[in-house]
Parts: structure tokens; C-alpha cells; sequence
């Protein structure tokens, strides 16, 4: 049966709003003697956040909050009590996303060595299935392959044994910065110019938010006016221009983005933390405010679908997008939100958020109050083990942004009051192109794949069954009388079995047992004639 061989569905739930905001602003103005100050605060703090991280770095497994005192301690003396804490809170946030990532490594590693296993233990030239490769085709590649499995295995041992000793590795400025330094002509990046750019991303300008302190912030203080002033660390304190060691800007920011929530927090004295950076490509200062919101109680899934979904299939370059009513009905036509995942970091990031924009002004305009989604996560899809030769397959599957898509969909549909319900994904594609691309198709209305995937993921985030409901059976043969809806399993009688009498409808001449007593048939001239009675008072109603 149809049913067989299908694995368990995680059911739909809403998606937490976003915890966290983060808005930026332009420094402009700035004179050179404020620049060489930031310069100089940056490279100062900088040098004593790569120290920190060191530290925390050789500590391991053995860290604890005796040693993250000393830590601060040490920092205190050279800077302030807010600067150490804020240094060796982003060294311990480092060390353990550091010892995430290492912890996700090992489980690839692991998952590679897996299938090269049983590749390698399948006779050359097996054909495999739709759920496992095959053998490999030829002595040549399996004895290649074999080699890789050694290697594998060595590298598995070496991240294991760092697991186990607390043992990570950290860059500050970033790895891959680090690797272009060799790559120079590539990057098109000249010695000097890699150099101030790596200094930049290695300079510490961040400052934590305090409740209870002015503006929210004693370290990195921007007023209502938007006036810009940083407290010195102790060894530069001479030069500051402002009372208590303090240097002002002559430059000011203004949010044009949730300025009014931001001016909120400040003048009520809650904690916003800041933190300035340098655009070494354009040459430009950058302010960046960020505070934490309140934990809002999700909205119930009934409530998220009362107004109808949007479905969204996600693909490599495009959006399809399909309008479904609280009963899982299709409405309207089809809409895709295209975006190019090609050139640089900004211009990728850029082309999702325009894509969600124009994807959520939509969604308001239809009048939902959902958008379904898939829950993707395509790790164990992306494996170079699993696919091989399939390069164009692998990166076709590396394309869809689905980590940096979750992050900006959930934060920018909070702001549209629309809630975010993530589905399972399987099967969504293939029997949403079953069951509604060929209905659906008209001379006018071209369905696409990604179009019916659309309609599935929409109706599996309302609840309903992906399979249309069908036409009621045929009266003349019972033969072919099938199941009137999809939503019945064939061995479901409470849908689809008997009806039972329905007495208290039943006509006045049917008996309670349910049976009518045969009459005798008018004849055929009595049945064909026309009718002349009315409907009329009895006059003996109106007696007495």
C-alpha cells in the first residue's frame, strides 16, 4: 500500500520569535584625531582580548569560575572592571563555539567513515537505491577510496583526542582571513592592504549593556541625542577630552531603524550594548547597538493558522510561494521571489533579505497569519561520500541558504506579526508534484514542481493530510466505489462505513427501527402529471 515504507512525520510547531535586536548606524565626520583614538583603543584592547583567549584557551576542560576571577582580575588592571568583563565573556563565548563546531566535525567525520565503509564492502559495481550508494565502479576508485577511509580515520582519532583534552583552535580575525594571506593575487588584496585588514578584525571595541547605569551603557554611552562617548582604558586615559576619563566624537548616530524602541530602553536606563568597527573595503565606522527582548509566549498553532498559511518551498535561487485558506485550499495563483546566491558575503546576505521583503509584504497583503517553511538541515546531505561524482548536485544542495534563511525569516516576520510554522520536509516535493501540479495546471496557470511543494508544505503546517480530497465514488458500479476522502485510511468505518438511520430526521411514515413499508407505485400517467396542489391554511385551524 501507498502508506508503506514511509517514515514517521515530526508534526508542525511554531518557531520562537527572535531573542535579541541589533541595529546600525553610520560614524560620519569622524576628525582624524577620533579615528586615531579608536585606532588606538581598538589595537589596546585588542592585544589583551588575544591574550585572554589564550588563557582560556590553555585552560581547558579545568576552566571554572575561580579561574574566570583571576582572568578578570588581570584585566582590570590595565583597562576597567566593564572591559575585562566584557573581553573574557567573548573569550569564553569563542572557546565554546569553538568546541561546538569541533563536536559537529567529529560526527562528519564519522558519518563519512560510515559510508565509505559500506561502500567499500559492496562488491564493485553494485547499483544502489534511492536511500544508499552503490559500490564503487572500478579497482582504481575503490583503492582511492580505501585511502581516504585511512584518512579519515587518523583525522577522526586526532579531533577525538582533542575532544577529550579540551583541546580547540582559535583565530582571532578569522580563519579564512588568515588562509588569504597566502592567496594574495587571488583575493586581489595587496600585502598592505591584507594587513589593515586583519589588524581590523583583531581590534576589540565592544562594550556590554548594564541596567541601572546611564543610557544603559557606562563603557560605550550614546545619548537620546545620539552623542558618542567611550570610557579610556587606564593606559590611555591621557587621552581623553571629557571629565572621568572619558572621549567624546564629534560625530552622532541616529537608528533610522526601531529608534523608538531603542530611545526607550536608553532613557529608561536598560542595558544596550555597543560596539564600533571599521569597514576597512569602504573606508568607513560603524556603530552597532544590540539588546535582548523579553521571552514572548509563542502563539498556540491554532491561533498561527486561524488565518490561512503561506507554504514556502525553498530552492537554490527562488522562492515558490503558494496562498492556502484555513482548510488547506489553494488561493489565487502562484508567486516566486527570486535571489542570485552569487559574488560576495554582502551581496548574498543582501539578495535574501530583499527576497523575505518582498516574500512578507506579500504574505500581509494576502491577509495570512502564517508562513509554513521547511525545517531543512542538509548536513548529512552535503557529504562528498554520499554523492561522489554528483559536484553540481552537492552544490546545488550547498546554495539553499538554509541556516542564514531561518535566522533572517523568523527575526523579520516577528516585526510583520506573522508567525513562522516549520514543518517536515519530507516527501513535500514529491507528492505535493502528485497531487496538485496536474490539477492545478491550466492554459493559464503553468505549475511548477516547486509550486505543488508549495501547496504540500502549506497544508502539513495547517494539519492537513497532503493528498487533495477526491471526487465521491461512482453510483453505478460498486465495483469501483472507492474512498469518498483522503483523509480515511481504507480501514477507517468511522468516515467512511454505513451510515446508521438517522430516526430523528427520518420522514413521519419510518418507523424507529429504521425501515419504510414498501407502497404501491402511482402509475406512470399519475406520475407525469402536473401539479396543481398549493399550499394553503386549513380553515379549521382558525375555529374555536
Amino acid at each position: 500500500m501507498w502508506w508503506w515504507g514511509v517514515r514517521d512525520l515530526a508534526g508542525p510547531f511554531v518557531v520562537p520569535g527572535p531573542s535579541g535586536v541589533a541595529v546600525r548606524d553610520r560614524l560620519k565626520c569622524l576628525t582624524p584625531e577620533d579615528e586615531w583614538v579608536l585606532r588606538a583603543v581598538g589595537e589596546h584592547q585588542g592585544a589583551l582580548a588575544s591574550r585572554d583567549l589564550k588563557t582560556r584557551c590553555a585552560d581547558g576542560l579545568e576552566h571554572g569560575a575561580g579561574s574566570w576571577a583571576a582572568r578578570k582580575r588581570d584585566l582590570t588592571r590595565v583597562s576597567s572592571s566593564r572591559i575585562a568583563g566584557a573581553i573574557t565573556k567573548t573569550s569564553n563565548d569563542q572557546w565554546a563555539l569553538a568546541r561546538r563546531c569541533q563536536a559537529a566535525h567529529i560526527r562528519s567525520l564519522e558519518d563519512g567513515i560510515r559510508t565509505l565503509k559500506y561502500r567499500l564492502s559492496l562488491p564493485i559495481g553494485a547499483k544502489g537505491t534511492k536511500r544508499a550508494a552503490g559500490g564503487y565502479r572500478s579497482r582504481g576508485e575503490w583503492f582511492r577510496k580505501s585511502r581516504r577511509l585511512a584518512d579519515l580515520k587518523a583525522r577522526h582519532a586526532a579531533a577525538v583526542k582533542d575532544w577529550h583534552a579540551g583541546r580547540v583552535r582559535i583565530v582571532r580575525g578569522g580563519r579564512r582571513l588568515l588562509n588569504t594571506r597566502h592567496h594574495l593575487a587571488d583575493a586581489g588584496l595587496t600585502e598592505e592592504r591584507w594587513r589593515e585588514r586583519w589588524e581590523a578584525e583583531r581590534w576589540f571595541l565592544t562594550a556590554n549593556g548594564e541596567s541601572g547605569k546611564r543610557f544603559g551603557n557606562e563603557t560605550i554611552r550614546v545619548t537620546p541625542t545620539g552623542q558618542v562617548s567611550i570610557k579610556l582604558p587606564a593606559a590611555l586615559a591621557h587621552l581623553a577630552n571629557t571629565k572621568h576619563g572619558r572621549y567624546t566624537l564629534t560625530s552622532t548616530v541616529a537608528f533610522a531603524h526601531r529608534e523608538v524602541e531603542w530611545a526607550d530602553r536608553i532613557e529608561s536606563n536598560r542595558a544596550v550594548a555597543y560596539r564600533i568597527h571599521f569597514d576597512t573595503a569602504r573606508g568607513r565606522w560603524y556603530l552597532t547597538a544590540s539588546w535582548q527582548r523579553p521571552l514572548v509566549q509563542v502563539i498556540p498553532w491554532e491561533a498561527a493558522r486561524s488565518g490561512g498559511v503561506i507554504g514556502v518551498d525553498t530552492n537554490a535561487d527562488h522562492f515558490a510561494a503558494y496562498r492556502l485558506d484555513q482548510h488547506g485550499n489553494p488561493v489565487g495563483e502562484p508567486h516566486h521571489f527570486a535571489y542570485n546566491l552569487t559574488g560576495t558575503t554582502h551581496h548574498r546576505d543582501a539578495q535574501i533579505r530583499h527576497a523575505l521583503t518582498r516574500l512578507l509584504h506579500w504574505a500581509k497583503q494576502t491577509g495570512a497569519t502564517a508562513i509554513g517553511i521547511e525545517d531543512l538541515d542538509f548536513n548529512a546531505e552535503k557529504t562528498r561520500e554520499k554523492h561522489g561524482r554528483r559536484k553540481r548536485f552537492r552544490q546545488l544542495i550547498s546554495g539553499i541558504p538554509t541556516g542564514r534563511l531561518k535566522a533572517r525569516l523568523v527575526s523579520m516576520a516577528a516585526g510583520q506579526g506573522l508567525a513562522i510554522i516549520a514543518v517536515d520536509p519530507a516527501y513535500t516535493s514529491k507528492w505535493g508534484g502528485q497531487h496538485w501540479q496536474k490539477p492545478l495546471t491550466t492554459p493559464r496557470r503553468k505549475m511548477s514542481r516547486h509550486d505543488a511543494a508549495g501547496i504540500a508544505i502549506g497544508r502539513r503546517a495547517l494539519g492537513h493530510p497532503i493528498r487533495r480530497r477526491t471526487a465521491p465514488p461512482p453510483h453505478d458500479r460498486r465495483d469501483r466505489v472507492g474512498h469518498r476522502t483522503a483523509q480515511a485510511a481504507p480501514g477507517t468505518r468511522e468516515r467512511e462505513g454505513t451510515r446508521p438511520p438517522a430516526t430523528d430526521h427520518a420522514p413521519g411514515d419510518v418507523p424507529p427501527h429504521g425501515t419504510r413499508k414498501p407502497q404501491p407505485s402511482a402509475p406512470k400517467s399519475v406520475r407525469d402529471a402536473p401539479r396543481t396542489h398549493q399550499w394553503a391554511q386549513d380553515p379549521l385551524m382558525h375555529t374555536g
